[in-house]
């Protein structure tokens, strides 16, 4: 499994949708795609929401990224992420 972080932007319509069971929905999106939502917060700022999630491969990562978008309207960036243990070590090499 992988890391990723996913950064939420909202839209004017997708604030007009926010539920416990739209997030419902988004978590069993990740969990269809052999995900796992490791953590899910709520920001002030340029980025409404922050997802880190941990997701089989590049591929599931595409399709949660834009499934998350097509389900809530809300715009993401996603980006891969690794541990600083891990990059030392790749750094290293």
């Amino acid at each position: 499994m992988s890391t990723y972080v996913l950064f939420g932007k909202y839209t004017s319509d997708a604030l007009k949708s926010v539920s416990a069971k739209r997030t419902a929905e988004a978590e069993q999106l990740i969990k269809s795609l052999g995900g796992e939502v490791k953590a899910s917060y709520a920001l002030l700022g340029d980025t409404d929401l922050l997802f880190i999630l941990e997701l089989p491969d590049n591929e599931a990562a595409i399709k949660a990224s834009t499934g998350l978008a097509k389900l809530t309207g809300i715009g993401m960036r996603t980006a891969p992420a690794v541990t600083i243990k891990e990059f030392d070590r790749l750094m290293s090499s």
